[in-house]
């Protein structure tokens, strides 16, 4: 004799998903790129508190009279006697 088969169970398709359960993945990365756009917009770092200083001397233009000692201190040139 052969024995009859058994129901173990029943396969039933599952219902569809939600509109927040299938669309959440672009909500949420539509919502960070949105966020990133504002931080880098209106977020900046501390304004400097005073402006910027003169450039050093070196950026003057060249003495141009005659005689005019070029780049050498009294107190350091050691030809003068």
């Amino acid at each position: 004799m052969k024995a009859t088969p058994t129901v173990l169970g029943v396969v039933t398709e599952p219902a569809p998903p939600g509109w927040w359960k299938a669309n959440r993945h672009k909500f949420f990365g539509i919502a960070g790129l949105l966020t990133g756009y504002w931080i880098g917009t209106h977020l900046h770092g501390a304004p400097d508190q005073r402006p910027p200083g003169p450039r050093p001397a070196h950026s003057a233009p060249a003495s141009t009279a005659p005689g005019a000692d070029h780049g050498t201190h009294p107190a350091l040139d050691r030809s003068a006697g």
